[in-house]
């Protein structure tokens, strides 16, 4: 059988059956520091699709960093067929400074397509396009809701795409929100020159969330199961089918002061329900806060002190509410049945 040709990227190559970690130069710190894009590749032994998986294209949404993580420890990847590319943390500025942002204040998920004579942000975008996503058929971009808020797992694909419909079902997350593409977005571009993109949206900004790494953990693996590249032993299917929704509102705070939260995420709401109570800090004005809409929550804020105009939680329409409850059930129970991870392993 002749032996696959090695995979090359950024001048270097990588042999088929092994894996490598590569840098590509970035830019260079204030301080002569050298800053690079990290990629790791794993290079199959067979053919097949070629597929990046990205995190950290906001520096402080640091849950997409260990999904990668554990995701590359996984032993299935031994059977992998194509290549995967694997890039940890896009936006290395935002990560060393715990920061959403470039240095320049810059969303990078706004700046692409990106230029090579652009501002940093344009110039980041750029590389990260040229030498990882236009090399590939297929991403899976992770993401978590912002610092002081938290998002259900779940995955966004454009409504009118059937492949990227047929893979947010197969991965598994209990919610599938269809989004229109945003301009300057890694989604948009990627589609403009043909590469499909799965975006998951798990979590809190700066935090570990046990419930969600695991689902995206699986979730990807399942992906890489659908597409071939991964053969179906070993891969759970999950229990229950996706919510899909098509529409989603964000409540905002009738008044300032301190915020008790009544509903959490994954909880189903009907149109009336008291989901929170804002007080005055002396206790004297109490304001009940009325659900506007009937769905389930896919995300909300944490931080107890709101001003008004505040969001205070994201609810996606669905019609079957038992069914929505049952999903969430459903996924609850299958992460809990595997295996916990030790703590050195998390840390």
């Amino acid at each position: 059988m002749t032996k696959r040709e090695p995979f090359v990227i950024a001048g270097q190559s990588v042999e088929a059956g092994t894996r490598k970690t590569i840098e590509i130069p970035v830019s260079t710190l204030s301080d002569h520091t050298p800053v690079t894009l990290s990629a790791h590749i794993i290079h199959g032994r067979h053919d097949g699709p070629v597929t990046f998986v990205s995190a950290g294209i906001h520096g402080d949404e640091v849950i997409g960093v260990e999904i990668v993580r554990r995701m590359l420890r996984s032993k299935n990847l031994k059977s992998l067929k194509g290549t995967l590319i694997v890039v940890p943390i896009v936006n290395t500025f935002g990560f060393l400074n715990h920061s959403r942002y470039l240095p320049d204040r810059r969303d990078l998920n706004r700046c692409f397509p990106g230029s090579p004579h652009g501002s940093l942000g344009s110039r980041l975008a750029y590389i990260f396009l040229n030498e990882i996503v236009a090399r590939c058929t297929l991403g899976i971009d992770l993401h978590s809701a912002a610092v002081n808020r938290i998002n259900l797992p779940q995955v966004r694909v454009s409504a009118n795409n059937r492949v990227t419909m047929k893979l947010a079902k197969a991965f598994g997350a209990p919610v599938i929100l269809t989004s229109a593409l945003r301009d300057g977005s890694l989604r948009q571009e990627s589609k403009r020159i043909g590469v499909d993109v799965l975006l998951y949206e798990a979590g809190e900004g700066m935090r570990f969330d046990e419930m969600s790494v695991r689902a995206g953990v699986a979730g990807i693996l399942r992906v890489l199961k659908e597409t071939g590249m991964l053969p179906r032993a070993g891969i759970a299917a999950p229990k229950a089918a996706p919510l899909i929704c098509s529409d989603s509102h964000w409540m905002r705070a009738p008044a300032g002061g301190l915020l008790r939260m009544y509903k959490a995420e994954g909880d189903v709401v009907a149109e009336g329900d008291i989901v929170a109570a804002i007080s005055d800090p002396f206790g004297e004005g109490e304001t009940e806060v009325a659900s506007r809409y009937a769905g389930i929550i896919v995300g909300r804020a944490v931080v107890p002190i709101v001003h008004e105009g505040d969001a205070l939680f994201h609810i996606a329409d669905v019609k079957l509410g038992d069914m929505a409850e049952a999903a969430v059930d459903e996924l609850a129970a299958q992460l809990e049945e595997a295996p916990l991870f030790d703590e050195d392993e998390i840390i």
